[in-house]
């Protein structure tokens, strides 16, 4: 587990259905479980997983917050900057993920996939290919 105490990072809180019993989609995908606790029935609470090293926590729907599929929509997008983002885009497939937008160069400097988490939580995947020219014609 990456040592967060003295670092400032996102960790962002993904909701899911209350009553999801599992998450393997996101094991699949790479990420470590570094904790789940489970409500009475065995359902997800709430789990702490990291994608080396970038902690996000999946959580039951609670607070009046909602989760993709019931919200229609998403409200965020999840941005992950990775070595190679073609390799990602393909695990995250293979877990069982649809593509949204496939690996891309943009002018901007930057290479970019989308998918869409069996949850319904869009994941842009990314890396910085080339500086971006901060004149605006």
């Amino acid at each position: 587990m990456t040592n967060t105490a003295n670092t400032t990072c996102f960790a962002p809180e993904l909701h899911i259905p209350n009553g999801t019993f599992a998450i393997d989609f996101y094991i699949n995908f790479g990420a470590v479980e570094h904790f789940c606790f489970r409500n009475d029935d065995g359902s997800i609470h709430v789990a702490e997983l990291a994608i080396n090293g970038a902690i996000f926590h999946v959580h039951e729907t609670m607070r009046g917050a909602l989760e993709p599929i019931h919200a229609k929509g998403v409200t965020a997008v999840i941005g992950l900057f990775v070595p190679d983002v073609e390799e990602v885009m393909q695990q995250a497939i293979r877990a069982g993920a649809t593509e949204i937008n496939p690996t891309t160069d943009y002018e901007y400097g930057y290479r970019q996939g989308m998918f869409k988490d069996p949850f319904g939580h869009l994941w842009q995947i990314q890396k910085k290919i080339t500086p971006v020219n901060d004149t605006v014609s």
